[in-house]
C-alpha cells in the first residue's frame, strides 16, 4: 500500500485530473445508465462541470483537491470540505477505469481520514443506481442515514465525538430560532436545514457560501462589492436596481451561458463584449450581426 499515497493538487494538474475525471464518470454513466430510456440525468453518477478544466481550477484553488497516486502516478482524485473543527464531507473521489480494482480507494479513504485527524463525523453521497459504490462505503465504515430513487446519503462517525465543545451543535431541532444582535463571527453551517430562514441586517463580509440550494430565494439590499460568483445556475433570476456602487467597479462575466437573456431599461455604457458567441442577439430589435455587416460595409468604404 506504500505505493498509493496523496497530494495537494496543483493547478498544473488541472488538465490532467480533469481527463481523468471525465474518463471515470463517462464509464459510469455507460455502466449505471445506458439501459434506461430516455435522457437520465443523475448528477452523483455526472457530477456538475465534471468535464471542465475551470471547475477542476475552481475546486483547487477553493477546497481540499488531492491527487492520488499510484507508483508516482495520478491516477485519480478526492475532493473533501472541511466544515468548522469536527465535520468532513467527501464532494468527489474518482479513480481511473484502468486502475479500479486495486484496493487504492479504500487506501484512499484511510489516508484523507489520516490526513484530518481533527474530523470526527464524515458525510458523502452516492447514487442510489450505483450498487457497488453502497457495499464499498459501507465497508469502510459508513452507515447509511438516508436513500431515495435517486440517492443514498451515508455518514461515518469515528466513535464519540468528545472533542465536542459548548459551542458546537449536533443533532438538533432548533426550527424557528432567534439571534438578535449575536456573535457568530468564524461560524460554520453544514448539512442542516435553512429553509425559510430571514437573515436581515447582519455583516457576512468574508463569507463563503459554497455547495447550496438558493432556490426561490429573495436577495435584496446587499452590498456584493468585490464578491465573486462561480459555477452558480441563475435560471429565472431576476436583477433589478441593481448598481455597481460608489467605486464604480465593473462587473466581469466570463465563460457564462447566458443564451436568452434579457437587458432592459439599463446603463451600458463602456460595456465590452469579447469572444462570446453573439447568433440571435439583438439591441432595441436590431441584429447584432446585421449591424456587424453594416459597420463592416461602411468601413469598406
Amino acid at each position: 500500500m506504500s505505493n498509493i499515497t496523496i497530494k495537494k493538487a496543483l493547478i498544473t494538474d488541472a488538465e490532467q485530473l480533469t481527463e481523468i475525471m471525465k474518463q471515470t464518470f463517462d464509464e459510469e454513466k455507460k455502466k449505471w445508465l445506458s439501459n434506461h430510456e430516455g435522457n437520465i440525468i443523475d448528477y452523483n453518477i455526472q457530477p456538475p462541470g465534471y468535464a471542465s478544466i475551470e471547475m477542476t481550477k475552481y475546486m483547487i484553488r477553493e477546497l481540499k483537491y488531492f491527487k492520488i497516486l499510484f507508483k508516482k502516478v495520478i491516477v485519480g482524485g478526492i475532493i473533501v470540505t472541511v466544515s468548522g473543527r469536527s465535520y468532513g464531507r467527501i464532494d468527489r473521489i474518482f479513480i481511473a477505469p484502468d486502475y479500479q480494482g486495486l484496493g487504492i480507494g479504500s487506501r484512499v479513504i484511510n489516508l484523507i481520514e489520516e490526513e484530518f485527524t481533527n474530523v470526527g463525523t464524515w458525510d458523502l453521497e452516492t447514487s442510489s443506481r450505483q450498487t457497488n459504490n453502497h457495499f464499498f462505503y459501507e465497508k469502510m465504515g459508513y452507515k447509511r442515514c438516508f436513500e431515495s430513487e435517486e440517492e443514498y446519503y451515508y455518514v461515518k462517525r469515528k466513535g464519540i465525538n468528545k472533542n465536542i465543545l459548548s459551542n458546537q451543535f449536533e443533532d438538533c431541532n432548533m426550527e424557528k430560532s432567534e439571534y438578535y444582535q449575536v456573535n457568530l463571527e468564524a461560524s460554520s453551517y453544514s448539512n442542516s436545514n435553512l429553509m425559510s430562514s430571514h437573515i436581515n441586517n447582519c455583516n457576512l463580509s468574508y463569507s463563503r457560501f459554497q455547495n447550496l440550494n438558493f432556490r426561490n430565494t429573495l436577495f435584496a439590499d446587499l452590498n456584493l462589492s468585490n464578491s465573486e460568483m462561480v459555477f452558480v445556475t441563475l435560471g429565472g433570476v431576476h436583477f433589478g436596481d441593481t448598481n455597481l456602487g460608489e467605486g464604480k467597479l465593473p462587473i466581469l462575466f466570463e465563460r457564462c451561458e447566458l443564451e436568452g437573456s434579457k437587458l432592459i431599461n439599463c446603463n451600458l455604457r463602456n460595456v465590452e463584449i469579447q469572444e462570446s458567441d453573439v447568433t440571435g442577439m439583438k439591441i432595441d430589435s436590431i441584429p447584432v450581426e446585421e449591424l456587424f455587416k453594416a459597420y463592416r460595409e461602411v468601413n469598406k468604404k
